[in-house]
């Protein structure tokens, strides 16, 4: 029997901070228990268990299923134990005879609506309804059952309906549901979708998706919760349908965006049966996405390639090879390189989707096995400016909060963010909080600053108060005019600047947003934002009393990325928004472990704990530790990668875990920088765009095969367990060591403990971070250390910042390169979908393509009209860095004079349009504004068609593929 049986244990924790207490005797045990909790929740503390089928410990009391019942003495009926509160005084029964020939009678009752197939279910062993069925005692039933007559009596006639297999991840068998309506309120509660119903009524009542749909023509998104409250077998994972039940289970943490889910791997020896979300993850508390829950057979693809390849030159055929001969080859390689054209003339990119432990391998192979500073990280392209930005004003480059900390918000404000889609568990979060009217101030309210009509603008049940829908590259002038605003109204909180933050830097900013030209009415034709609604939202939030902002790449990814997040940190710093509860500045990361990449030294002027590697005292300590002698000159950023190579001195590249060819913008730029190198070593799990270019192909490991830890965007550092081993031979942390040990740095580590022991002992903010205390624990927060508790810091700059004092920072806005012209008359943004994830590698070799299968260009009516352009058309795209062609979708999302696209398939050459335009702190590219022409076509660009030729030809180099004698061929 696997978990379902340990809601008994957690049903309905109260909240246990409330101070008033009752005592009452359940089957004669004193109970004393917080006023308001329930009675199945005080029989749980008393360890009794009541039956019980429609009550969950992830949803809120229902009483319908009639089964946990329970007599009172002095009270007439039988009540619901979860729907009654608990009393002073109460003597209370959960076992009597008269309750248990009621529960009997129930479970007769829903038994006679299942059909007669217990034996050869699929749920058997993990069936709900079975287990309650021997609670109560029931042994025959006299009713009709799977739609035949017993005595007479025909049964429930949904017993013959059809099964929806419609959705590709799991089925809905009509027969099996009993009407406990636990798949419509997770759906309700968990996920915030609405996307199911009861319909029809007695017998002939069943769950419905939409109005009668199938699952995957109705609003579900497939995220699971449905599934996972399902009591019977009526929802169920196709997986286990096919594989049976699971045996044994791997608590791990999720690979795809930066909320860090917990999941357990539920598992037959080394097959996953299943993947199910941890309830005692703190990221996610039970929930899931489509993707998490469902989307991780790309593990064990056939794509996956699983030996080591090299090769001459990128026109010859791969040659599958050992280990030891390829690392040898890469080392080779690397070495000549080094020794004709200097140390510097070589570079390594970490990744955002590999451990901390091993990112942290590659930056030290880097500094001390090639003694150069060229590393930097895919980070580079999304998040930097963050990092800039917030260590400038606060002192520290992460987020200030917990997820959890949203429930305490009461006003949320979300820039440049897509929640739904790119970050959807955080998201149903936040839209409890949004449709909430638990707290003192009733629900909270929400402002939303996006080019873009997103869900959480207007959807049935959730939609901003206000929605600033600005033109693409005028981020900092929408935040300098609500902080005018501010200034000019009264609204700054004077006495927590006072303490808080320096002096003249706050009389320096507030001098410069007091200005006229900075107000929102002046603003409003640059910004397109009404100042009347721009001057609601910058009231709103300094009202609070707690406001948060949430923000993502459409604040980064601009030329004033790192000005628009300094702008961000001033604004809730002059409102007092940072510190407590329900407050913060909050980067929402795309990546799993993004802000872990950051952490770990990733990029050339830091060293783990971002601490500059000009710093001599940092310096050394690291050189104490790694035995070498380190260079104090920054090295070179990816941008910067490309251009000396170009120019002739930047000759090779280890990339782990990136496909910079598809994911950073202007690509031909890029494919003609990897065309000059001399040797590319990739490690990947599949031959991705940039291994196409590649000289040595290192095969990876999927987040199944790892084992370290993640940290997520709530700088929780969380555990990645290994649940099969490395269908290479290899972890990713080994093939690192041996490559560094090739080059003449040993590395020795027999576990990825060993390496966190490092990095612990080497970066202050993970001075207590340990394996021990989190497998103890679940997870912690950096900075963990001495001062802080001992799972961490879940709230940061509670006293003070990390810094000292908050430091503001005058925003001048500045008006992107990309500006409409009577060529390029549109502004091209691009996001994110929920079903996809990021450059699609993963996702594109699963069934999540059955959602979205191709990336399209969205734009207005009026656009689409003024260009003859029809939904469904192709249309040509046009900047100055290149052309594409993809399919339209006519939206009213958009507005006029701006387009939208995603970039989850590299045919669709999305980032063949993008500029090298990029942010003046820190190169992170300016995808978000892009200026563009859009025409109707009908063929492929040059660029498509050329893509497609490569693609075709290093395809058929991969199949012509020589491979050792010993291994017997192919």
């Amino acid at each position: 029997m696997l978990d379902h049986l340990k809601q008994d244990i957690d049903f309905g924790t109260p909240a246990r901070e409330a101070a008033e207490t009752v005592t009452l005797k359940i089957d004669g045990y004193p109970v004393t228990v917080p006023k308001g909790t329930s009675l199945m929740r005080a029989a749980v503390d008393a360890g009794i268990r009541v039956p019980k089928l429609c009550a969950t410990d992830s949803l809120e009391p229902f009483g319908s299923c009639r089964l946990c019942l329970v007599e009172i003495d002095g009270r007439k009926g039988f009540p619901a134990s979860c729907t009654t509160p608990a009393d002073n005084g109460m003597v209370v029964h959960t076992q009597t005879p008269r309750l248990q020939e009621l529960r009997k009678g129930v479970m007769e009752l829903y038994i006679s609506d299942h059909p007669l197939d217990c034996l050869t279910c699929s749920a058997n062993g993990n069936c709900e309804l079975q287990d309650m069925a021997g609670v109560t005692g029931l042994r025959n039933v006299r009713y009709g059952v799977a739609g035949k007559e017993v005595d007479g009596v025909s049964g429930a006639h949904h017993c013959d309906a059809e099964k929806d297999e419609s959705n590709p991840y799991f089925t809905y068998d009509a027969s099996k549901c009993i009407v406990c309506n636990r798949c419509v309120r997770a759906c309700e509660e968990t996920q915030g979708t609405f996307a199911l119903t009861i319909s029809g009524r007695g017998f002939e009542s069943r769950v419905s998706p939409g109005q009668s749909q199938s699952f995957m023509d109705s609003e579900c998104v497939s995220c699971g919760a449905c599934v996972e409250a399902c009591p019977t077998a009526t929802l169920q994972e196709k997986s286990v349908i096919e594989l049976g039940q699971p045996e044994h289970s791997v608590i791990t943490t999720c690979a795809y965006c930066g909320v860090g889910c917990g999941f357990k791997a539920e598992m037959k020896g080394n097959t996953v049966v299943r993947m199910v979300p941890w309830k005692d993850g703190k990221a996610n508390e039970g929930h899931s996405c489509v993707k998490g829950r469902f989307a991780w057979g790309y593990a064990t693809h056939a794509d996956r390639i699983t030996t080591p390849m090299i090769r001459e030159r990128i026109t010859d055929p791969w040659r599958e090879v050992s280990w030891d001969e390829a690392i040898g080859f890469a080392a080779g390689r690397f070495k000549a390189i080094q020794a004709q054209y200097g140390k510097d003339s070589v570079g390594g990119i970490t990744s955002s989707r590999c451990t901390n432990e091993e990112v942290y391998l590659v930056q030290k192979l880097i500094r001390a096995a090639f003694n150069t500073n060229n590393v930097d990280t895919c980070a580079r392209v999304c998040h930097s400016p963050t990092g800039y930005g917030m260590g400038q004003t606060f002192g520290t480059s992460a987020g200030t909060q917990t997820f959890k900390s949203v429930e305490q918000a009461d006003v949320i404000v979300v820039i440049g963010a897509n929640p739904t889609d790119a970050h959807p568990v955080f998201a149903s979060r936040m839209k409890r909080r949004l449709r909430s009217d638990g707290s003192v101030a009733g629900k909270a309210r929400l402002v939303v600053v996006d080019p873009r009509r997103i869900d959480l603008v207007k959807s049935p049940h959730v939609r901003a108060d206000h929605h600033l829908a600005l033109k693409p590259g005028t981020n900092v002038a929408v935040i300098t005019a609500m902080a005018h605003v501010v200034v000019t109204e009264g609204l700054v909180n004077e006495a927590y600047v006072a303490e808080r933050c320096e002096t003249k830097s706050f009389n320096d900013w507030r001098a410069f947003v007091s200005r006229p030209e900075n107000s929102p009415e002046a603003f409003e034709a640059v910004t397109g934002v009404p100042a009347a609604e721009v001057r609601a939202a910058a009231r709103l939030y300094a009202a609070g009393p707690n406001s948060a902002i949430y923000y993502g790449l459409g604040v980064t990814e601009h030329a004033q990325g790192s000005t628009m997040v300094m702008g961000i940190a001033n604004l809730a710093m002059a409102c007092g928004m940072v510190g407590r509860e329900g407050v913060g500045v909050n980067p929402l990361r795309g990546q799993n472990n993004v802000q872990g990449s950051c952490d770990m030294g990733s990029f050339p002027h830091e060293l783990p704990g971002y601490r500059h590697i000009s710093d001599s005292t940092v310096r050394g300590q690291f050189e104490a530790a790694w035995g070498v002698t380190l260079s104090p000159e920054p090295g070179l950023r990816i941008p910067n990668m490309f251009e000396a190579a170009l120019d002739g001195s930047f000759r090779g590249l280890y990339c782990q875990g990136e496909d910079i060819v598809q994911s950073d913008p202007n690509t031909q730029h890029v494919a003609a920088a990897l065309e000059k190198m001399d040797c590319i070593v990739v490690q990947d799990i599949f031959l991705n765009e940039t291994a196409k270019y590649a000289h040595v192909f290192l095969p990876g490991s999927s987040f199944l095969e790892k084992d370290g830890t993640f940290t997520n965007a709530e700088r929780r550092i969380s555990r990645v367990r290994q649940v099969m081993p490395p269908m290479s031979g290899l972890g990713d942390w080994e093939v690192t060591a041996r490559l560094s040990t090739a080059l003449g740095y040993p590395m020795h580590y027999e576990h990825p403990e060993q390496i966190m022991q490092e990095i612990a002992a080497l970066t202050p903010s993970f001075a207590g971070v340990n394996y021990a205390k989190i497998e103890r624990l679940g997870s912690v927060q950096w900075p963990c250390n001495s001062n802080t508790d001992e799972a961490g810091t879940a709230i940061m700059h509670r006293e003070q910042f990390v810094r000292g004092k908050g430091k503001f920072f005058v925003t001048q806005y500045v008006a992107s390169d990309e500006k409409v012209t009577r060529r390029f008359p549109l502004l091209l943004t691009t996001g994110r979908i929920l079903s996809q994830y990021n450059v699609g590698a993963q996702t594109r070799r699963t069934p999540n393509n059955q959602w979205h299968d191709e990336d399209l260009l969205e734009l207005h009516p009026h656009d689409a009209e003024e260009r003859g352009v029809k939904d469904g058309d192709w249309v040509g795209i046009q900047s100055r860095a290149g052309e594409t062609v993809l399919r339209a979708r006519v939206s009213e999302r958009m507005q006029p004079g701006v387009v939208y696209t995603t970039f989850h398939f590299p045919e669709s050459g999305a980032n063949v349009i993008t500029t090298d335009s990029s942010d003046w702190a820190t190169n992170c590219p300016e995808y978000k504004v892009t200026a563009v022409q859009v025409m109707p076509v009908s063929q492929p660009s040059s660029w498509q068609q050329g893509y497609a030729d490569f693609n075709r030809q290093q395809l058929d180099l991969l199949a012509q593929a020589t491979y050792p004698v010993e291994a017997g061929g192919r």
